[in-house]
Formats: C-alpha cells, sequence, structure tokens
C-alpha cells in the first residue's frame, strides 16, 4: 500500500523522516524505559548494535510494504524527540494502526499530539485509508490525551488486548476517520 519509501513530511512543529543513524542517541534514550520496550520493537537495555538493527527495521517497513516508521523531528532545534508509525494490520480493509512514543526528556510538550497530527494528514492525502485506529493502555493518560488532542475518539476498553511484556493488558482503542468528500 503507497509508496515503498518514507517520505518526509513537514508540519508547522514538527518534520517527520526516515530513520537514520543519526538517531542512535533518540532510541538509546528509551532502551531502559519501562514501558516502551514492551510494546515496540526497541530492544530492552539495548547495546549500539541492537539499536542500529532497530533503526535498519523501522527503514524496513515502507520497502516490505507492512507500514511507514518515522523519526520525530523537533523544526526548532532539528533534534529528534520520538517516532510516529503507521502499520498496516488489514489494508483490504483500508485500516492501519499508529503508534508512538517520545523520548523522557521531551515529553509533555506536545510532541505526541504534533506528529499524530501531521501523520494523519499525511496518510488521509496520500494513502487509500478510510479509518486509523491506536491502542492506549488505560493508565498512560498522557498517550490518551496526545491521541484525543489529534482528534481520534475511543471507541472503547478492549479487555486483555495486547500482551506487554509477559501479561495481558486491556487498551482503549481509538479511531480517526477519514472525513467525507477527502481523496
Amino acid at each position: 500500500m503507497g509508496q515503498r519509501t518514507t517520505p518526509t513530511v513537514v508540519g508547522e512543529r514538527v518534520t517527520l523522516r526516515d530513520f537514520t543513524e543519526r538517531d542512535v542517541a533518540l532510541v538509546a534514550s528509551v532502551v531502559d524505559d519501562p514501558l516502551i520496550p514492551l510494546i515496540s520493537t526497541v530492544p530492552a537495555q539495548g547495546d549500539r548494535s541492537q539499536i542500529f538493527a532497530y533503526i535498519e527495521r523501522q527503514r524496513g517497513r515502507a520497502i516490505s510494504g507492512a507500514g511507514y516508521q518515522f523519526t520525530v523531528v523537533d523544526k526548532a532545534t532539528d533534534e529528534p524527540v520520538g517516532q510516529v508509525g503507521l502499520t498496516f494490520r488489514e489494508p483490504m480493509l483500508e485500516r492501519a494502526s499508529v503508534g508512538y512514543w517520545i523520548a523522557p526528556d521531551r515529553r509533555g510538550a506536545g510532541f505526541a499530539t504534533a506528529a499524530i497530527q501531521v501523520l494523519v494528514g499525511w496518510a488521509f492525502a496520500h494513502l487509500p485509508i478510510q479509518r486509523l485506529e491506536l491502542y492506549v493502555e488505560p493508565w498512560n493518560e498522557g498517550s490518551w490525551r496526545a491521541a484525543e488532542a489529534a482528534g481520534f475518539q475511543r471507541e472503547g476498553l478492549l479487555r486483555q488486548w495486547e500482551h506487554v511484556g509477559s501479561e495481558r493488558k486491556d487498551m482503549y482503542m481509538y479511531a480517526l476517520l477519514r472525513e467525507p468528500g477527502m481523496r
């Protein structure tokens, strides 16, 4: 679905771009986060080789057609601050899911919301997607507030929806629909 390279998408506050070797410090900043390695493919306590492997996996998502993974860059400083991505779970049904994380020292500054908004605008303008979904742990208020601020609506609680580490966890399900009349 879509192009086989990760584009650069410029928003008002953030730029989304492909992962590069310049993002090693960004990924290293979250390897010991208590949640991110459990819900993503960021290596827990990863060494440099594992971090480089993570970066290459992100770069490979567009090539394989599995989705798009972007580094979120603060336009004011040109510094990477996080990750946002789109995964095609059911492309024939015109659905994709959104995931994101922000480096610990940049949380609470609106980067997640800005990145989600830029990603959504690009996805609806360039891909044959009608519905975007995202899943957030009920206790993760910062994450679900970012989703809501980006226009996603909570549709319900999915009980024991996903493995987080070794446990099945409940998740809030959020969705955003393409507006009528869009491509």
